[in-house]
């Protein structure tokens, strides 16, 4: 029987979505967005697995937390699934929710059985210059300015900045990235880098003995396209570019997306 629910777990907003007896599928939403940010993909993966989407703190319709760094943030998420009673899981991130996802591996093998990472930069080094609208929405000195006036219509453009392809942005993400705040927003990019900065998500991954799938937008404009095949370098690692894709797969290519996880979640059971 599907499901879909939302509750509070230790502090983050959990959705589940698709029958709970099936092998669980937990989502990871990036820097700036939601759970919500996957809908588009659901409906397919729901239809195998059951789908646990978590608002990360300070996003969605979870509150604030006191710290956001990147470990910090992946032990939170170990207490919701230890919560739940779900082991092991396969675990996708997307963006930086692909560090979570990682930083969740390296603390707890136990309770993950395997990883896909989407649009997850692999290091600092191969962020690109970010566009123009996202710029000027979160940098100095007008950004906490625009920020505090932002409307749904500033809210769209800047989903859509970092897309290739035309995107119907859900109207559930517009809603739930609004109340995020500026600072929390500032902080949560500036603890990404810090993570990666610290040591590359490839080689964190060489040290773990999990498997992984790296999906990558051949057209990503935050992250450099060719930088995907420094994944190429880990061992049980699958890299896959979906052509004309940018930097959110999940809405501007659901189906694609949703098929490389749906085979990749079949062939690491």
């Amino acid at each position: 029987m599907a499901i879909h629910d939302g509750k509070h777990v230790h502090g983050m907003r959990v959705v589940h979505d698709g029958p709970r007896e099936a092998p669980p599928l937990v989502l990871i939403h990036g820097s700036g967005a939601s759970g919500s940010s996957w809908g588009p993909v659901v409906p397919a993966l729901a239809g195998r697995y059951h789908v646990i989407r978590i608002d990360l703190p300070g996003h969605g319709q979870s509150p604030p937390a006191p710290s956001y760094d990147v470990p910090g943030q992946a032990a939170g998420l170990a207490k919701v699934l230890d919560e739940l009673g779900l082991r092991p899981v396969t675990v996708a991130g997307h963006s930086s929710g692909g560090y979570i996802a990682t930083a969740l591996a390296e603390q707890r093998p136990d309770l993950v059985g395997s990883l896909a990472l989407i649009s997850s930069g692999p290091s600092p080094d191969a962020l690109l210059p970010q566009p123009a609208f996202l710029r000027v929405l979160i940098g100095p000195p007008l950004g906490p300015l625009v920020w505090r006036i932002r409307s749904d219509a500033m809210l769209r453009r800047g989903v859509t900045s970092v897309c290739n392809r035309p995107v119907d942005v859900p109207d559930e993400l517009i809603a739930d990235v609004r109340d995020i705040g500026y600072r929390t927003f500032k902080t949560v990019l500036r603890q990404n880098t810090a993570y990666i900065a610290e040591r590359s998500v490839p080689a964190r991954l060489t040290a773990l003995d999990v498997p992984v799938l790296v999906i990558f937008g051949a057209a990503d404009p935050r992250w450099d396209p060719a930088s995907a095949h420094d994944y190429d370098t880990v061992p049980n690692a699958r890299v896959e570019q979906l052509p004309d894709v940018g930097h959110f797969p999940m809405l501007e290519a659901p189906e694609a997306t949703g098929e490389l996880l749906l085979d990749f979640a079949a062939t690491v059971r």
